[in-house]
């Protein structure tokens, strides 16, 4: 009896772990599967067994909608002014028993500080990033129970915002069905009265960031960031000598040479500017030093707002402007580029 006591207690012990590892679907039985179950009553009759009766109920499962939609990656993704096809990522998810169409919306609220614009979704190819292998959409068609899609929301951001500002893109998966592949079917509602023979809707989501509870919709929130470079440029000129008085005290006159220092600063807390250029008209009045040649990538005096002497040769000279690149240029960093011409 012991022995067999520890036995059931060892099996009752497996019975539990199979059961506290087995995957737990949200969706449950699916919508329009029928449950039948019937009772057999055994009985005799002076002591003769007579034939059983039997009685079957049988029901329809009704469906019940629900979905989730949560932001993936963070709750801001950082930008650029002018950037095109930025990106903000969402799992879309069928918690529902049946499958369903999902239909996608974007709002954009009226209090933070930008509007997105061209905004389109397009759904992940599986490899988790945004690329041309994935398709554009305006729904989703036919989501599985229990299946997730991933959503990108992209679109473009307008040329002219600063570093700090914010818009938010608020993704609403609403519910529907009914429709035929690739298109869209009527929007979910829920069954009105009492229990019928066919399948019943009931909706039963949770409440999103801007919808209701029971809805059929669910809403997250995402957004973007810009992060800009905020530069300014400044231009000076030095007298370097001239015809009469050498570099002693030397004028503007006619024969004189003129060092001209242009300085390009990126403000405190702004991105990075890259790819930075500087192209300067020389006017018709100078002529252009080659013997000196251009310096790019100094340092600026700031009190005596000139050009440091510590540029690296390079730029050039054609069709009277002077050109010249910059490396990238840092928050609260300044960069020069300085040359030399003659007046005329």
């Amino acid at each position: 009896m012991k022995r067999s006591k520890q036995l059931l207690g060892a099996v009752s012990s497996v019975a539990l772990i199979a059961f506290s590892t087995s995957p737990a679907l949200a969706a449950g039985t699916t919508a329009g599967d029928t449950i039948t179950n019937t009772v057999t009553v055994d009985f005799e009759v002076g002591g003769v067994n007579q034939t059983d009766v039997t009685a079957t109920d049988t029901f329809t499962v009704d469906r019940k909608v629900n979905v989730t939609v949560s932001e993936v990656g963070g709750a801001t993704t950082n930008v650029s002014p002018g950037g095109i096809e930025q990106v903000t990522t969402f799992d879309v998810t069928n918690l529902s028993n049946d499958t369903i169409d999902l239909d996608l919306s974007v709002a954009q609220p009226a209090s933070d500080d930008f509007d997105v614009t061209n905004v389109k979704f397009f759904i992940d190819d599986g490899d988790g990033v945004f690329d041309a292998g994935d398709t554009e959409v305006t729904f989703l068609d036919e989501v599985a129970e229990d299946e997730t899609v991933r959503v990108f929301v992209v679109g473009d951001i307008p040329i002219s915002q600063s570093t700090g500002d914010v818009a938010e893109v608020i993704l609403t998966a609403d519910s529907h069905a009914g429709g035929t592949a690739s298109s869209l079917g009527a929007e979910l509602t829920a069954t009105a009265g009492a229990n019928t023979a066919g399948v019943d809707t009931v909706l039963a989501d949770g409440a999103g960031d801007t919808d209701a509870a029971n809805d059929g919709a669910f809403s997250d929130t995402d957004s973007y960031t810009v992060q800009a470079a905020a530069l300014t440029a400044a231009k000076s000129s030095v007298l370097i000598s001239d015809p009469v008085n050498g570099t002693t005290n030397p004028k503007a006159i006619p024969g004189a040479v003129v060092e001209y220092c242009i300085a390009v600063s990126n403000g405190a807390g702004s991105a990075t500017a890259t790819g930075v250029t500087v192209s300067d008209v020389l006017p018709a009045d100078v002529t252009y030093d080659a013997g000196f040649g251009i310096f790019v990538n100094g340092t600026f005096d700031g009190v005596a707002g000139t050009c440091n002497a510590d540029g690296t040769a390079g730029g050039s000279f054609g069709s009277g402007t002077v050109s010249g690149s910059l490396s990238d240029i840092a928050a609260g960093v300044t960069r020069t580029l300085y040359f030399r011409a003659t007046i005329n």
